[in-house]
């Protein structure tokens, strides 16, 4: 009978139990209702319709903004826990995340909950925001710039690397009010700037500013000197690095260049970076950015202020900038000399160097040959053993557009080693009798052989002759014995084409479509018509002849210890612009096309026969020129490729040349006869790359 009491009353006892507990978890829910509100508004940075409790919710609005308005623009993400009730208070936890210079500030707080009714609300406290955050103080970050890595070359040598520059500008503190305007248009005339609006930023900057002019390379015999900008009253030299190249035009397409971040890149990053943050910008320089910038460090701190809005001389909103920012970049964040607690650190973490093929002594050499060339031109040097890019260099008349791995252009007759592989595989031989005609007309077009083609060539001559004096119309006369498809085929057996898998950069490897009508046939056997290619493509065909095998292009090896990165330059992705950016419809047809596959790769006795037919250029044709070149034979092929309506037609000039574990490509938009005009630069290359 106790036994059954006793099981009666642990019955009632379990039943009002299970009441409670439903009682409770309704109330609960309730409260975490009102909690996940709370936590959306903060997440949006907007509590004035919160339902909070302890202050009006205005006050907290202007509170809150008050308290992060030193952590920069942006917002944290804010989950609500489950609520808890102990000893009659209820609770909830806040989940908190920050991105700040992409690294994740994560902690949680406690809210705790009133109720009124059937209403929750809750309370509304410093320390709802961040740890132990007491009344009257906001939070700062500070922010620390890491060391930017460098990109480097062949044997690890520093292509772009910290190198010391001189900042100029105009220091207001050291030259009286009514002198400003006459000296920061005197340092504006000396350094090639408008003086009017170089004068109107120095007025427009602070009594103490310092308004930089110009970023020199520290480097002797640069001008202006320190003598003729310090004969200007308020003018400054001050000493900085930034990361740089060997000269300003070194490699500068293929590199790219680091400078402070723009609006436009700030808004991008989602985070990741600020205002006086370096970054990079074209080329490598920004392709790699994340790895060679490395992370930021932040340091986070509450700062005891005199006000609910903020103390004056606090950090605001624009405070986050490098800890040791350049002269012409903001101040960085500087918690004051407020009492301050530290909330949260992560150290600065360093960039990864990106290794690369580019061989400095070779690439400055390409880079001086094309110094005063005045349309766009390129020279690829590539080691046909490896693949290895050693120079792509894009002269001036280019404009900063990456010709060399990028261009889209006629090859031109140098696309007659493809013709003559595409024989071979028909049963042709090097001797095979051809008729060389002063003009061939296909379809009712009349095509020419180039000006000034000797005449004591013309009749029945044998293909490699053909192929050393450039005949187009012998070439032209062929075109029934290989058809637009093997073309296309045999291209690709000398890595024209391909995916650039391996290169690690945009580039494009050339287009030779399948399909295409009688004259655009007898155009291809002469490298015109629809078919393009790069510099860059240029150099592989030329390096694949040279090695016997497919070459497939490489120029970054590794990014630090990681691995290299995966193919990036699909021609429809990256490929899409003339040097001038504008693609022709050609070339915007090609670049759409999918890279091919290898139906067969140039064999070793293939390869030997064409490297036999480029000797026979340097020989017995018209690159007799490179006879000259010390070292190893050269083999050759020159192109010419006519393009445009003017009468006579401008002309894409090309060479290729191989010596030894060297294959080179030489380009000049609008540049004449390819003999002529791309043979003397790549004579000039291999004379001085041989020295």
């Amino acid at each position: 009978m106790g036994n059954l009491r006793t099981l009666s009353l642990a019955l009632s006892v379990a039943v009002v139990g299970v009441a409670l507990t439903s009682c409770d978890n309704g109330s609960q829910a309730a409260a975490k209702a009102a909690a996940d509100q709370v936590s959306k508004a903060i997440s949006a940075l907007d509590v004035s319709q919160a339902p909070l409790s302890g202050t009006d919710p205005s006050a907290a609005q202007t509170r809150l903004k008050a308290i992060v308005e030193g952590l920069g623009d942006v917002k944290p993400t804010v989950s609500a826990g489950q609520a808890n009730t102990s000893n009659g208070t209820t609770t909830v936890p806040f989940d908190f995340r920050w991105q700040l210079s992409g690294r994740d500030w994560h902690y949680t707080t406690t809210a705790r909950l009133a109720q009124n009714g059937d209403k929750w609300t809750v309370e509304w406290s410093p320390e709802l925001l961040a740890p132990g955050l007491q009344p009257g103080e906001v939070l700062v970050a500070q922010t620390k710039a890491p060391a930017r890595a460098d990109i480097l070359g062949a044997g690890d040598a520093k292509l772009i690397t910290e190198r010391p520059v001189l900042r100029v500008g105009i220091d207001k503190t050291k030259v009286v009010a009514k002198d400003q305007d006459a000296s920061a248009r005197a340092l504006a005339t000396l350094v090639g700037l408008d003086p009017a609006d170089y004068a109107k930023q120095v007025a427009s900057a602070g009594s103490q500013a310092f308004v930089e002019a110009i970023v020199l390379r520290d480097v002797p015999g640069r001008t202006p000197t320190d003598e003729q900008v310090t004969a200007i009253s308020g003018a400054v030299l001050l000493p900085d690095t930034l990361p740089l190249a060997p000269t300003r035009t070194f490699a500068r397409a293929v590199l790219g260049t680091v400078g402070q971040a723009t609006a436009e890149q700030i808004q991008k990053s989602k985070g990741e970076l600020e205002a006086g943050d370096e970054t990079g910008t074209g080329g490598l320089e920004e392709q790699y950015d994340d790895e060679l910038r490395g992370q930021a460090g932040v340091t986070v701190y509450a700062v005891a202020s005199p006000d609910a809005g903020g103390p004056s001389g606090s950090p605001s909103a624009s405070s986050t900038a490098s800890a040791n920012p350049t002269p012409s970049a903001k101040p960085s964040a500087s918690p004051s000399a407020a009492p301050k607690r530290q909330l949260f650190t992560a150290a600065p973490a360093a960039g990864n160097p990106l290794r690369t093929t580019l061989d400095p002594r070779l690439q400055q050499i390409a880079d001086d040959a094309l110094a005063k060339i005045g349309p766009a031109s390129a020279i690829v040097a590539i080691r046909p053993s490896d693949g290895s890019v050693l120079a792509a260099a894009s002269g001036p008349g280019s404009n900063g557009y990456n010709t060399a791995m990028l261009g889209q252009y006629a090859p031109g007759s140098i696309f007659k080693t493809i013709d003559s592989l595409a024989l071979f595989r028909t049963g042709a031989m090097p001797d095979l009798p051809v008729e060389c005609t002063p003009s061939l007309t296909v379809d009712g077009k009349t095509f020419q052989n180039a000006t000034g083609y000797p005449t004591a060539h013309l009749g029945t001559i044998p293909l490699r002759d053909a192929y050393a004096h450039s005949c187009n119309t012998a070439f032209i006369s062929q075109r029934d014995k290989v058809t637009q498809e093997q073309l296309q085929s045999t291209a690709t057996s000398l890595g024209i084409g391909l995916n650039p898998g391996l290169l690690g950069a945009p580039g494009f490897l050339g287009s030779v479509p399948a399909d295409a009508t009688s004259t655009e046939h007898a155009a291809s056997m002469i490298g015109q018509g629809k078919i393009l290619f790069s510099p860059l493509a240029a150099a592989v065909m030329a390096a694949s002849v040279e090695k016997g095998g497919v070459v497939s292009p490489r120029l970054v090896l590794s990014v630090g210890e990681k691995d290299q990165p995966s193919a990036t330059g699909s021609p429809a992705a990256t490929a899409s612009a003339s040097a001038s950016g504008s693609p022709s419809a050609s070339a915007s047809a090609s670049a759409s096309q999918p890279a091919l596959a290898v139906a067969k790769p140039v064999t070793a006795a293939e390869a030997g026969t064409l490297r036999d037919l480029m000797r026979g250029v340097v020989t017995s044709g018209h690159a007799g020129f490179l006879l000259s070149v010390p070292g190893a034979p050269v083999g050759a092929k020159t192109g010419t490729a006519e393009f445009g309506s003017d009468n006579p037609p401008k002309t894409h000039a090309w060479i290729i040349g191989v010596q030894g574990d060297l294959a080179v490509a030489v380009f000049v938009d609008e540049g004449g006869l390819g003999a002529t005009i791309s043979g003397p630069i790549l004579t000039d290359f291999l004379t001085k790359a041989a020295q």
